[in-house]
């Protein structure tokens, strides 16, 4: 018994492979530390900025209070931002708060929520962009 010409194609050719997983279906913790605070990182270091402190932490979300998982940095001459996560989740709700040399962290904004999909590109993006517009990158 033959197989059809459309049967014998179908067997000639290659199956796809499968797409490697995406950085952001890694579980949160793994993802932030193995994906987002190395990008971070990078794009601090291509502003000629070595961050004090980059890490991910659980504790008291900063203005508001109550127990999160976020991102704290410490950049040069006293500047700290910390980006919130509602939860354990990148697609959850998020807040950033920054806080000047010299202040206390005074005001919490939403972040990044209008997006229905989040990546590690536009998360590492939009926080750039945020620090940015505190001209805390540089030559603004």
């Amino acid at each position: 018994m033959s197989d059809t010409p459309a049967e014998a194609e179908a067997q000639a050719k290659p199956k796809p492979k499968a797409k490697p997983p995406k950085p952001e279906d890694k579980p949160f913790e793994l993802f932030m530390r193995e994906e987002f605070l190395p990008a971070v990182s990078s794009q601090l270091k291509d502003h000629a900025i070595d961050p004090d402190r980059l890490e991910l932490v659980t504790g008291e979300r900063p203005v508001v209070g109550g127990t999160c998982p976020m991102v704290v940095g410490e950049l040069p001459g006293d500047r700290r931002f910390w980006l919130c996560f509602n939860s354990e989740d990148i697609a959850s709700g998020k807040t950033i708060t920054l806080a000047d040399p010299g202040s206390d962290p005074t005001l919490l904004e939403s972040f990044l929520i209008d997006e229905k999909r989040m990546s590690l590109a536009l998360l590492v993006s939009r926080l750039l962009q945020r620090l940015n517009g505190q001209k805390w990158l540089g030559g603004n």
